[in-house]
């Protein structure tokens, strides 16, 4: 028998009162990533619901994007709640321990999500320095964008994802002939294969997944790979895929 059960017997058998369930704030086991130690809900602010909103950024419903603002708002109850019905729980948009849970399953030892890793989405150099911002921004930010590309491999049927590349210091980008002012300086875009799915299909689905800039087949220099990025105003363009 558990020990959670034990105790309550032994008070009762003793005399001694013991606090109700609804008290206790230990919401699952611990994390070697980062562990949550309270459920969380609309009205919740802190760097814990910041680390939640990272791991449901790909579930912000199509056209959105997740603000990372550690306040748990109705779009954060939202993409909780997406997030909740797309591995089958309660969907109740509250994050306790079956969404940490599940969470927790998801990710790797450095928090990245299991189907994805930092070398994937940096090809030019191991520092991540160089870009247009620090090396610990473009890293978050590379992050952040490994899980929106999770939620979208999973609503693709958990067929792999091919990434060509991500992160590129000004010297990498250079010498690709890459775009000035291109995401990849700020860590934040990544660079699709065809895959199993294709190219129209990943462009298509990635208007669900909280990414505000897709670039694909029809667009200048895309029809050999599908772009994915974040910026401050929408930008899609596959209009071969009639993504615009």
């Amino acid at each position: 028998m558990k020990l959670r059960y034990v105790l309550p017997v032994l008070a009762l058998l003793l005399g001694v009162g013991v606090a109700p369930a609804a008290a206790q704030t230990d919401i699952g086991a611990a994390d070697a990533c980062y562990t949550w130690g309270r459920t969380l809900s609309e009205g919740a602010s802190g760097d814990d619901v910041r680390q939640l909103q990272i791991r449901v950024a790909g579930y912000p419903g199509y056209g959105g994007v997740l603000g990372l603002d550690g306040q748990f708002g109705p779009a954060t109850k939202a993409a909780v709640t997406r997030f909740q019905q797309a591995y089958g729980l309660a969907a109740d948009g509250i994050a306790g321990s079956a969404t940490f849970a599940k969470i927790y399953a998801l990710q790797d030892n450095d928090c990245t999500p299991v189907n994805f890793s930092y070398d994937e989405l940096n090809n030019c150099n191991s520092t991540w320095s160089g870009g247009n911002v620090s090396a610990a921004t473009a890293r978050a930010n590379a992050l952040v964008s490994m899980w929106k590309l999770q939620a979208m491999r999973h609503a693709m049927g958990d067929r792999p994802i091919d990434v060509n590349g991500g992160f590129r210091s000004v010297a990498c980008n250079n010498a690709v002939g890459g775009a000035t002012n291109s995401r990849h300086l700020y860590g934040d875009a990544v660079d699709l294969g065809a895959g199993p799915q294709g190219f129209c299909a990943l462009a298509k689905q990635a208007r669900n997944h909280g990414f505000s800039e897709i670039l694909g087949p029809g667009y200048t220099g895309h029809n050999d790979h599908v772009h994915v990025a974040h910026r401050s105003n929408r930008f899609w363009s596959a209009p071969s895929c009639g993504v615009s």
